[in-house]
Parts: structure tokens; C-alpha cells; sequence
């Protein structure tokens, strides 16, 4: 997604995450341990609408060490750890800028956001993450948007620009759509801030897989369960249902096994006769079916081509551990979280035109 941020305004990137709730970006100045972007780098220095958030706010990651009565003037540090990566810095409030065009952009003071010194490397061409999780923190949170949506255009399609829709205007229409609720998380974090799924079987064709029941199931520990990240690349799997998908696959592709895994890191590849020419063959669509609503995953959106390989895009989690639906299932799928009447809708778009 794209926001600004300051005044004046700077535009930049980020990755839009449900599976955390800090917004940051990189700030200037900014040494060895930041990573390149594809923008100027934003300067506190040179906006009028920047300050320090107190360390005892609602927003800050440090208030429950801050305590009721706070020295005058304490800020907060951070460093936040992701499942691929991790940033620091410090808490700040600004104004952001939202809007692709002058006619329908909003400005909105006082957001609670990190200013980034110091970050891994690689975040997929972007200046920083907006969480839009359950916290406090969260852009859903502080806007008070009730529900936002989101169509993310194909993974291997670098030309075009997925949609985010805050409040009223995310809302979804159509025969097509269908809708699940979301479990309650639970109260621990940072289980606190996902998303969790009652995904009940998979199913790859007409066939309905073996899975045992309960298998993702979230206990009362906070184990287990699936959640739905936007920020998280590659489906995980629990390992009973994970072997499941992969006996499916390999019993419908005739082509030869192959070792993809330095190319690709997954597990399940085969040898394309061709990198240049070679066409994948047909494969059915396989659904993941919730509560109350089946998400019909086309070949495109759980197999991947390159480097000469055509691999499986999921991968297996040990038992106990959490399963997440990743962003290249959700390719092409117009996606509303109604966080107010906690259930998620979705219906299949063709997400380069919205």
C-alpha cells in the first residue's frame, strides 16, 4: 500500500501486515543497519506535524512499564521481531496522508507510528509495515475504521497495484460473496492481535482429504489454530493436514520430482521440461472450507513456476503450532475484515482492476 506521511506529505510503501500492529517506517538519519527503499528516506526534521509519543499513551509498546506517573518527557523504544525479520527505534505520532488521488485524500493527525534507525534487511521493495491487527496500535485501530478490505493483485504480476479500503467504502456486494466469522482470539500476546480461522477440511477437486478433525483447532493455550496474514507470504500447514495437500498433489502431476528447495525453499517441486516454454498442466482448484464458507483456490494461487520448477506453495508446521493462510492463497480474492461484527467475506476478483 501506499500513505504519506508529514507535512509536507512523503509518499511511501509499505507492506500492509493483519498479522501485527505497528506501523513504522525508516527514518532519517539512518546508518549501516537500514535497507535500501525505493524512496527518499522520511526526516522527522523537516516536518511540522512531528513529535515523540509519551511513553505512558494508550499506543505506546512501553506504557505498561511506564506506570501511571511517567518522568516528563519519556519516550519509547522498540524492537519489533517478525516471523522474517525485525526493526527498532522510536515511538512517534504524525500526520498521515491517505488517498491515491487530491479529490479523495484524507489527512489524519496524531497517528502513533515507529520511526525506524535500525532494520533487517529485505522488506519486498517497500519503506516499511502498517499493522492492521486487533491492538491498539493498529491503523484499523486508531482510524476507528470498523472494517477495511483488501484485493492483492498476483504474485508474479509487477505492473499492477493492490487496493486497501478503510471504513465504509471496503464494504463487499454480490451473490458472490461469502462469509465466515472470525474465533476469538486469544488474550496473550501476540496471539492477541491475529486473525483466527475455523477452517474445517481442504479439499483438492471433488475430493475431500483425510485430515483428522480438530486439526486446526486452536486451544484453549493458544496453540494451534490458523489465522489469515496478509503479511506472510507462504500458506503454513499443520503437519497432519500439510501431508495430506502434498499426497494429493503428487498423485495428480506426472511430472518428475525435483529439489527446489535453494531456488524456492518449498518442498514439493517438479522438473518443468522447459524454463522458457514449458506450460504446467491443468490441476483442479482446491478449496479451503470454513465455517459457513468454501475459498476456492484456483492451480495459480497454491503452484508457482520458475527457475525450470513447479512447486507447491505451502509448507508444513510441527504439531501443536500455528497454520496461517498466506497472501499467495489470497491472490485475486477481494477480502473484508469486519472487525465489528468479527467475520471475514470474501469473494474471487480480478484485483488489477478495482
Amino acid at each position: 500500500m501506499t500513505l504519506a506521511i508529514g507535512t509536507p506529505p512523503l509518499s511511501y510503501s509499505a507492506i500492509a501486515d493483519t498479522g501485527s500492529d505497528l506501523i513504522w517506517t525508516q527514518c532519517a538519519p539512518c546508518g549501516s543497519q537500514c535497507f535500501k527503499q525505493p524512496g527518499p528516506l522520511y526526516n522527522p526534521s523537516s516536518s511540522t506535524t512531528f513529535g515523540l509519543l509519551p511513553c505512558n499513551s494508550s499506543e505506546s509498546m512501553c506504557a505498561a512499564l511506564a506506570g501511571p506517573s511517567p518522568p516528563p518527557g519519556c519516550s519509547c523504544m522498540y524492537n519489533q521481531t517478525y516471523g522474517t525479520g525485525w526493526t527498532a527505534g522510536i515511538q512517534s505520532v504524525e500526520t498521515f496522508t491517505f488517498g491515491s488521488t487530491p479529490a479523495d485524500q484524507s489527512r489524519v493527525p496524531g497517528i502513533a507510528f515507529g520511526c525506524s534507525n535500525s532494520s533487517s534487511d529485505d522488506w519486498n521493495g517497500s519503506s516499511g509495515l502498517v499493522g492492521l491487527g486487533r491492538g491498539t496500535m493498529s491503523l484499523v485501530s486508531q482510524l476507528g475504521a470498523g472494517m477495511f478490505s483488501y484485493c492483492l493483485t498476483p504474485f508474479q504480476d509487477t505492473n499492477s497495484t493492490s487496493t486497501l479500503l478503510l471504513g465504509p467504502s471496503a464494504a463487499l456486494n454480490g451473490t458472490g460473496v461469502r462469509s465466515t466469522p472470525f474465533i476469538p482470539s486469544p488474550t496473550k500476546a501476540p496471539m492477541s492481535t491475529y486473525y483466527y480461522l475455523n477452517l474445517t477440511g481442504i479439499s483438492v477437486g471433488a475430493t475431500a482429504l483425510p485430515i483428522p478433525p480438530n486439526t486446526f483447532s486452536l486451544g484453549a493455550d493458544g496453540a494451534g489454530g490458523l489465522i489469515i496474514d496478509s503479511g506472510t507470504t507462504i500458506t503454513t500447514l499443520v503437519d497432519a493436514a500439510y501431508q495430506q495437500v502434498r499426497a494429493a498433489v503428487l498423485s495428480l502431476v506426472t511430472l518428475p520430482l525435483a529439489d527446489g528447495s535453494d531456488s524456492t525453499g518449498l518442498d514439493l517441486c517438479f522438473g518443468l521440461p522447459s524454463e522458457t516454454s514449458s506450460t504446467p498442466p491443468a490441476m483442479p482448484s482446491m478449496t479451503f472450507h470454513f465455517d459457513g464458507a468454501d475459498m476456492v483456490l484456483p492451480v495459480e494461487n497454491y503452484m508457482i513456476s520458475g527457475s525450470g520448477v513447479w512447486c507447491l506453495v505451502m509448507r508444513n508446521q510441527t504439531v501443536g503450532a500455528m497454520s496461517t493462510l498466506g497472501n499467495y492463497q489470497q491472490q485475486n480474492i477481494h477480502l473484508l475484515y469486519d472487525v465489528h461484527k468479527e467475520t471475514l467475506s470474501f469473494t474471487p476478483a480480478k484485483c488489477s482492476t478495482l
